[in-house]
Parts: C-alpha cells; sequence; structure tokens
C-alpha cells in the first residue's frame, strides 16, 4: 500500500510550493462549461448513473460506513474487500443497450467514490480494481461500451478520498478541514493525479461529476478536455428531490431507483416504472435533465428488480421518443395533472397526461388553456397513427380539436394495444402541431364544444 507514497509526496511538496492559489483557475483558462456544449447536455434529457465499487460485496451505502469505523474496520475494507472482487458477470456492453433502450443518452459511472478505490488503472495507489481478482479496467469498458451504443461518456469522481486520510493517520471523516483538498495539498495532488490520468487516458469524455469540493479539479479538467460539461461542480445538480419551480439555467437531478446508490440485497423499496415515469417528465417540464441510478450486483449484473423497472420506463420512452429527444419547456409546466414540453425546433407541443385511468378504445375530452391552435394544426397521440383501433374496423380514433376563448379542447382515443389486457397505467402523451402560447383562459366548461373534426362512428372498445 505504500508502493507509490513517493510519488505522492512529491506531488505534495510540489503542491505545497506552489501554495494555496496554484489550485485557483489561471487569468488565461477556460471560463467553465462552454454554451453551446450545456445546450447540448439538456438536449440529452435522461442519463444513467452508476454506483458500483468493492464494498458492494457487502449490500452496504457506497463508501460512508468508513465514516467513523474503527481501524479494524478500516483495514478489513481496505486490505480484505478487494481480494474478493471479482465481478465475473460484468458485461459492460449490456449495461449500455439497456441504458440507450430506456431512452438514455448518458452514462455517469463512479470512478472513484469517497472510499478512495478506484475503478480504473491508475498510479496512484494500489487501492484500485486492477488489484482485485477482477483485474480489468473496469471504467475503461464501461466507457468504450458506451461509445459503441452511442451514449455520451460521463465520470463521477469524489475529492473526499477515505482511503488517503487513513493513511495519513486521520479520522476518516468528511467536512474536516483534513477532508477538504484545497487544506490538504497531498490530497489534492493526489486527486489531481487520478483526474489527469482519467481525462488523458480514456479518450473524450463528455460529462464529470464532481461529488465534493469541486476547485481545482473542474479548472483541470476544462484545461485538459475544454468540450468537457461539469455537472456537480458548476450548476445545480439537486439529489433524491425535484425542485418545486424551474431553476435558473441547466440543471440535473439524481435519484436511487430505491432508497440507496449502491447494490442493496435486502430491506429495499424500489420505485414503479410509472414513478419514474413522471418524474422524468416533470424534470423536463421544469427545464432539466435526469439522472437515474443503478446499482449493479457484485458480479456485475443488474438486478432483476432494477432492471425490470427501466424495462418498463424503456417501453414508454420506446412509444414516445418524439416527445423526448430535443425538447424544451413550454411557457407553462403543467396545468394540473397535464405536463408540457415543446419541441425545439418546431411548432409541436407535447402533452404528457398523467394520472388518468384511460381504457384503450376510449375517447378522452382535455382542454388545454397554454397552447392555441392555428388553421395548420394536427392533434394525434404520439406513437399511433389515428387510423385503426384493432378489432374494429368501422372505427376511426382519430383525435380531434376545437379551439375557443376558454382554451384548445381535445379529443383523442387511446388506441394502441401496448398490453396483452389492453390496459396502460402510464402517461398518455399527445402532440399539438403548429402551435402558440396562449394566454390563461377562463376554465374549461364541463361540456367540450364539438370538435375540429368529427370522429367517425364508434362501436364499444375491443375487449
Amino acid at each position: 500500500m505504500r508502493r507509490y507514497a513517493g510519488l505522492v509526496l512529491i506531488l505534495a511538496v510540489w503542491a505545497l510550493a506552489l501554495g494555496p492559489d496554484a489550485f485557483a483557475a489561471e487569468p488565461s483558462a477556460p471560463p467553465g462549461n462552454r454554451p453551446a456544449r450545456v445546450e447540448w447536455f439538456q438536449d440529452l434529457g435522461l442519463g444513467m448513473f452508476i454506483h458500483w465499487s468493492v464494498d458492494s460485496l457487502l449490500g452496504s451505502v457506497i463508501s460512508h460506513s468508513m465514516v467513523g469505523a474503527s481501524d479494524a474496520y478500516l483495514e478489513r475494507f481496505i486490505d480484505e474487500l478487494p481480494r474478493s472482487f471479482c465481478a465475473e458477470d460484468f458485461a459492460p456492453d449490456e449495461w449500455a443497450r439497456i441504458a440507450r433502450l430506456a431512452g438514455m443518452q448518458y452514462v455517469v459511472f463512479t470512478t472513484k467514490h469517497h472510499s478512495g478505490f478506484c475503478m480504473f488503472h491508475t498510479q496512484t495507489t494500489d487501492f484500485n480494481v486492477m488489484n482485485t481478482p477482477c483485474g480489468r479496467d473496469i471504467t475503461r469498458e464501461v466507457a468504450e461500451a458506451c461509445r459503441r451504443e452511442g451514449l455520451a461518456v460521463g465520470f463521477y469522481f469524489s475529492p473526499d478520498d477515505f482511503w488517503m486520510l487513513h493513511r495519513q493517520g486521520h479520522p476518516v471523516s468528511r467536512k474536516r478541514p483534513e477532508a477538504d483538498p484545497r487544506r490538504n495539498p497531498e490530497l489534492m495532488a493526489h486527486n489531481q493525479a487520478q483526474l489527469r490520468e482519467l481525462l488523458s487516458n480514456y479518450g473524450p469524455v463528455d460529462l464529470l461529476f464532481i461529488d465534493g469540493q469541486p476547485e481545482g479539479l473542474k479548472q483541470l479538467a476544462w484545461e485538459l478536455q475544454p468540450d468537457i460539461v461539469v455537472t456537480r461542480g458548476a450548476m445545480n445538480t439537486p439529489e433524491q428531490e425535484l425542485p418545486g419551480k424551474p431553476l435558473d439555467g441547466p440543471w440535473e437531478a439524481c435519484f436511487t431507483l430505491g432508497t440507496q446508490w449502491q447494490f442493496k440485497p435486502t430491506n429495499e423499496n424500489y420505485k414503479s416504472g410509472t414513478r419514474l415515469i413522471e418524474m422524468l417528465i416533470e424534470t423536463r417540464a421544469k427545464g432539466g435533465n435526469l439522472l437515474l441510478n443503478i446499482g449493479p450486483e457484485p458480479s456485475g449484473t443488474i438486478p432483476f428488480e432494477q432492471e425490470r423497472v427501466l424495462r418498463e420506463l424503456a417501453l414508454w420512452s420506446f412509444v414516445n421518443r418524439e416527445a423526448l429527444e430535443g425538447v424544451r419547456p413550454w411557457h407553462v409546466t403543467n396545468e394540473g395533472d397535464i405536463w408540457f414540453l415543446q419541441a425545439r425546433d418546431s411548432g409541436t407541443v407535447f402533452a404528457f397526461i398523467t394520472h388518468t385511468d384511460w381504457p384503450r378504445g376510449e375517447r378522452k375530452t382535455f382542454t388545454l388553456q397554454s397552447v392555441r391552435a392555428t388553421d395548420a394544426t394536427e392533434v394525434e397521440i404520439v406513437g399511433q397513427s389515428g387510423e385503426v383501433l384493432e378489432y374494429n374496423p368501422k372505427v376511426r380514433p382519430k383525435a380531434a380539436w376545437e379551439q375557443d376563448e376558454a382554451g384548445l379542447h381535445i379529443t383523442a382515443m387511446r388506441a394502441q394495444r401496448i398490453y396483452n389486457d389492453h390496459k396502460w397505467p402510464n402517461p398518455v402523451v399527445i402532440a399539438v402541431t403548429h402551435a402558440a402560447p396562449a394566454p390563461h383562459a377562463a376554465p374549461a366548461p364541463h361540456a367540450a364544444p364539438a370538435p375540429h373534426a368529427a370522429p367517425a362512428p364508434q362501436e364499444d372498445a375491443a375487449p
């Protein structure tokens, strides 16, 4: 464990010689995230967060069990745990495929969490994945798999390093002076050396999530890869909660699928697929990105409970892709349980109908007060043609609309069969083309006026 102590000591002496201002950005350094890249990031919308480290073997909270732990526990964690990390079923291409299928556009992988254990090949510490039975550069393989699937590559990096604090003889902690890299030159040099490895040896890295004090690191990241987008450390990144209203500028919310970031084999409760979909809709309507976390098992497989809700999200995203890509917030976020997004490069508005029981073959009417139709407007449920209701050839399920001072009245039929039992518990999306913002109108009457294009006579819905 002392193999690289000399290198770290040299870096620390160098850091002390430069003084505290050495970690501030130079005047000529890139000022931050490039606007064009921020715009690109906002288009991504949905990403996969992956928390996976050596203590997944225990099914514990990632890293934090080291805080306040006894020396005996810390020695077991550092010296014994890596000997059992085999990751025998690690298949990063499968991770990337399910991410892409679920509508995710980027992946953020935990290269180093607070424990200090590195999931990449590093010259800075023996406490890394190459010194385990796994013996594979996990970070490299994840990045390459993401690129093969057309996913943007993001790295999570923690400036907190419990291995380093323990080696220095400090209590393992956070929020203490010695845990702050700005006050611990050896720790700062250690972090900068690791970040330099990650941003020099792993090809283009699109995103960097700095989970701790970012100074001295985000500046280095922009210097090494000017196109990188720093999320946490340079923008709002609410964790396990959504803001009550839109935030200024770009932002990204990150959530667990259950109650824990890392794999939790027992005592876990997972969110439903419907809840994940509703979170995505609300996040995008408020102008943010959503980063949903998975915690692979020690073997490297995605737990079945996590995979099944990801596949429900995948089905919904597959049906509604047009409403999820290249979109921006509408001039209002929602009207009750109806949420809005608009296409960035066209006049199409998407209305996401949530918390509504909508049997297949049933026609429903909704009134939108923030959307005004034009003569060129067409309306239809996203994912279906509006021409066919299975087993009912006499029914034409085409949507119709009528505009008046009370709002835009839309009548539509859910005609596409998604499940064998004809039910579909998840939000339905209605596209309104060539739409314009409307001032707030009076509440819609209970009875909607005659539709713009009357639907054909209907028979009863299919069983």
